[in-house]
């Protein structure tokens, strides 16, 4: 059995671990990500190390080990499926359902798990566009892009979100983008790298650089 915090400090290091694409995360990272003093860090990581979920060495970091990505990839799991049911089937706004969703990840019932992935019809990706692990930890490939990467032109669909924070996302709301949008690149600025976006026939809006780097897209 692991512990709420326990499970908190094996997701972070595994989103880390991630962001540094496998790399050990340092104790000072997840001081910062879980707003912790860095020795209550390192007594914690000395304790997942002790229960066989993470390896650590002094000063060159810390990895999960198979068992305590599986146990990060199960959280995970939860997470995401709490926040489909929140957005499908009890209509909380996409900025509304994480905090929520962290609650509900530690429910420790896996029956409970599949039997919501199946009411939900076995969803891939959550309400931001995130991949949902299936039981077995794995998870769906994504073949999205970048808005702002993406040459003028094309036919997309919005997928996701790189950047899920409540401000973000009222102001995708505030400018009816949304997941399942079917857009067209009609301009690039070559001076500050914003976008002309046609969002329905013949409606066009403009959008910063900030904003098409954080929203991804499908090319259809």
């Amino acid at each position: 059995m692991t512990s709420f915090t326990e499970e908190n400090y094996l997701k972070a290091i595994y989103h880390l671990s991630e962001q540094k694409n496998g790399e050990a995360v340092s104790t000072n990272e997840l001081a910062e990500v879980t707003q912790t003093r860095a020795a209550s860090v390192t007594d914690m990581v000395k304790k997942l190390a002790e229960k066989g979920f993470v390896n650590y060495k002094k000063y060159q970091g810390v990895n999960l080990t198979e068992e305590g990505k599986q146990i990060a990839l199960r959280v995970i799991r939860k997470h995401r499926l709490w926040e489909v049911f929140l957005v499908e089937k009890l209509g909380f706004k996409w900025d509304e359902i994480h905090d929520l969703a962290e609650q509900l990840e530690h429910i420790k019932s896996s029956e409970l798990t599949d039997r919501l992935d199946n009411f939900l019809g076995f969803p891939k990706f959550d309400p931001h566009g995130d991949p949902i692990p299936d039981e077995k930890g794995n998870l769906p490939i994504s073949q999205t892009h970048k808005l702002s990467e993406v040459e003028k032109g094309k036919t997309l669909i919005i997928m996701g979100v790189s950047e899920d924070s409540a401000p973000f996302l009222q102001h995708l709301d505030k400018l009816g983008l949304k997941l399942g949008l079917k857009i067209e690149v009609i301009e690039v600025s070559e001076f500050d790298k914003s976008l002309e976006i046609e969002i329905e026939e013949g409606q066009t809006l403009r959008i910063s650089a900030e904003v098409s780097k954080n929203i991804q897209v499908l090319i259809r």
